[in-house]
């Protein structure tokens, strides 16, 4: 499996709350990091534990998520590009949830694969919000992005 492969076949997985195939996706030492509020989870226990006692019961999965990667160059959230040291090991998806409470939240994961496993993922959750007035004389509105029903 290629890791273009492994990351679709992961975030499927995540999306359809398929816990064991994500556990067999995840090298032994896999750990999530979520810089906004100062988190880190380390092993695949502590996570199903998390999201056992999630309120309301674990959120809604992601919807189809792109996969951009490659072998020398990835394009960050904030649109800088960094070189990529060490091959094909790197890689980002973006994609939606949808909390219990109905609100819609973007999400890019910066995930590292290791030795065909994903080894390290760094989430970013980030609500939509309406553009500042002050701007609008520079900038052109875009269609609001809406989440796809199903994955392709």
């Amino acid at each position: 499996m290629t890791n273009e492969e492994l990351v679709r076949s992961y975030w499927r997985a995540y999306r359809t709350n398929d816990r064991d195939a994500m556990t067999a996706l995840r090298d032994p030492d896999w750990s999530v990091e979520y810089p906004q509020s100062r988190e880190r989870i380390r092993g695949v226990a502590n996570m199903q534990a998390m999201l056992e006692h999630y309120p309301g019961g674990s959120p809604p999965r992601l919807d189809e998520p792109r996969f951009v990667g490659g072998d020398r160059w990835l394009m960050t959230p904030v649109f800088t590009v960094q070189k990529i040291v060490g091959g094909g090991d790197f890689g980002w998806g973006d994609g939606f949830a949808r909390y219990p409470v109905g609100s819609l939240w973007y999400i890019v994961a910066l995930i590292r694969v290791r030795d065909g496993k994903i080894y390290r993922e760094t989430d970013y959750f980030a609500a939509p919000f309406d553009a500042p007035s002050w701007r609008a004389e520079w900038v052109e509105p875009m269609d609001a992005i809406e989440p796809p029903d199903t994955m392709t």
